[in-house]
């Protein structure tokens, strides 16, 4: 557990920091240039990217010490930190304030790829549970983990608005240098023991017909990553709009503020998996903490109200952690050992294969569809007089009908065949993958 315990610690300071890069960017393009259409290509980008390299950064959690992997994310992401630093301070300040100019792409880009390169760590943190905590309390262990996640939202979206209202993005590239240093000294320090490396299926690194045929072999999980896959799809229109939402209703300043105490919310919903687990079942905990998710989704844009949208997004955020620890907990007993970072990276490379698609498209239709509707069209004829009209109701148009195709989707899905034979394979399967037992791959 102490071992765990630093683990942990050292992944939430790297959280701490990646996070703080992507909020600030995603603040920093959106003052600059004032395109809902820029945001939403930067969270298209990055959806992207992470689905194009999940399932390769899961053959090397696989095949190389977790400790070892989670070493070189922090150092590859320092590198890049450095390179955005010096490209970002040699260049005019009206080189930032137009969309269609490269040199901000290429910056853009280059944060980017530093904060993805944290995946790593996401991938990896799963598969250090299954490997530390016996199976018993791995759902308790994964509420922690959620946990954290939680405490670096808080600390991310504090200190991200203030750094980029004090100096752009100089203060922020600053602190994530230094922070990022920390952890690799920090790390390389920790001991983690994996008594040998085994490779069930030889050396080879990146195994996707292998992967694909497990996963369709246990009964339900190809659904169970099928239905997040479509939730993420949904999903994309949060990571697209919601930014440009609130920064519409408050300044960056109250925005980042606000989301410090957001993430609370996170934060207590990982310390009640912790403390009370998620039942005999979390297939089913999964799929009714969706039910609440996307009920809320529904209502809490209703009325142009900073309070609602509040009250509803810290909702969301207590019930999230749920969804994470179940997937989490569910994979690790079903999935052998030497194979769970190839299928953690199977799921988060297909989950997220639709969010760039929905950001992608929805950054356009949001800002030449359904903006125009709600400001000077039909729509804010037809329902304005109750819903509101201007810019941000159009965005609020948007997040209300995402929210209800998420519920009539989880519903569906509440009484479909595939959930109720992985919620059995799940109940009846024993757990092999018991600490030490088995090792790195």
């Amino acid at each position: 557990m102490k071992t765990f315990y630093h683990l942990l610690a050292n992944t939430l300071v790297a959280s701490v920091t990646n996070f703080t890069i992507w909020f600030a960017i995603t603040f920093y393009v959106y003052l600059q240039t004032r395109s809902v259409f820029a945001t939403a290509i930067i969270a298209g980008i990055y959806a992207a990217f992470t689905a194009a390299t999940g399932i390769w950064f899961g053959s090397l959690v696989d095949h190389y010490r977790k400790r070892n992997v989670m070493l070189g994310s922090s150092i590859v992401s320092l590198i890049f930190y450095v390179a955005s630093f010096i490209l970002y301070a040699t260049q005019p300040a009206a080189t930032f304030k137009d969309p269609t100019n490269p040199i901000l792409w290429i910056f853009i880009l280059l944060v980017m790829f530093g904060v993805l390169v944290g995946n790593l760590r996401m991938i990896a943190m799963p598969t250090v549970v299954t490997l530390l905590i016996e199976p018993d309390k791995r759902d308790r262990a994964n509420g922690l983990v959620g946990t954290a996640s939680g405490i670096s939202f808080l600390i991310t979206s504090v200190i991200s608005g203030f750094l980029v209202a004090a100096g752009g993005m100089y203060y922020a590239l600053i602190l994530a240098m230094i922070v990022m240093y920390a952890c690799i000294v920090h790390l390389a320090l920790i001991k983690v023991e994996e008594k040998q490396i085994v490779h069930a299926d030889g050396h080879q690194k990146v195994d996707l017909k292998g992967t694909y045929k497990l996963v369709r072999g246990v009964p339900g999980l190809f659904w169970l990553i099928l239905f997040t896959t479509f939730n993420n799809f949904l999903g994309g229109v949060f990571m697209a709009l919601m930014d440009a939402y609130g920064l519409s209703l408050v300044s960056v300043q109250v925005w980042g503020l606000l989301w410090g105490f957001l993430s609370t919310g996170f934060i207590v919903g990982g310390l009640v998996i912790a403390k009370v687990g998620l039942g005999k079942n979390p297939v089913r905990a999964l799929l009714l903490a969706n039910l609440v998710i996307w009920t809320v989704s529904c209502l809490f844009t209703v009325r142009e109200s900073i309070i609602l949208t509040t009250i509803g997004m810290y909702i969301y955020m207590v019930v999230f952690p749920y969804i994470e620890a179940s997937e989490a907990t569910i994979l690790q007993k079903v999935v052998p050992f030497e194979r769970q970072g190839r299928v953690f990276g199977f799921a988060q490379s297909l989950e997220q294969l639709a969010t760039p698609v929905t950001a992608f498209l929805i950054g356009p239709i949001a800002q030449f569809i359904a903006i125009p509707w709600m400001t000077t069209g039909g729509g804010a004829d037809l329902i304005g007089s109750w819903f509101g009209t201007g810019a941000d109701r159009g965005m609020a148009l948007v997040f209300t009908l995402t929210g209800v195709i998420g519920l009539i989707a989880t519903l569906a899905a509440l009484r479909s065949k595939p959930y109720k034979r992985l919620s059995q394979r799940y109940l009846e399967s024993g757990d092999t993958n018991v600490p030490q037992h088995q090792t790195a791959v």
